[in-house]
């Protein structure tokens, strides 16, 4: 089980959820944040800190059609090149060590 950043994210970029992760592994992109799966230890600090309650746990984004697009893009965002990249980010071990990446994947930035 892990978590997902869904559309109510995109353009608000608010960092709440950041702040309280305890694992860092919630990314900004340029218009919208992202949680790595794979680095995420299912807490649920970010769910409750958010205040457009735009993170839902993945089961039951996998339910909804619209959730689901965006669980899908958030593996997307760690595992294929984004725009003016030539390799995916993987698994960086952290958004602080990272930096913000600044870009989104084409289902966000379009």
């Amino acid at each position: 089980m892990t978590y997902v950043i869904g559309a109510d994210c995109i353009d608000v970029l608010d960092r709440s959820c950041v702040e309280v992760c305890p694992v860092d592994c919630i990314y900004v992109g340029g218009r919208k944040s992202y949680i790595n799966g794979n680095e995420c230890i299912d807490c649920g600090a970010c769910e409750v800190e958010c205040p457009v309650e735009a993170i839902v746990v993945d089961r039951a984004a996998r339910k909804d059609p619209e959730l689901k697009q965006h669980l899908e893009d958030s593996v997307a965002f760690f595992q294929a090149p984004l725009p003016g990249r030539d390799a995916p980010l993987g698994d960086p071990g952290g958004a602080q060590k990272l930096g913000e990446v600044g870009v989104d994947t084409p289902l966000v930035a379009g």
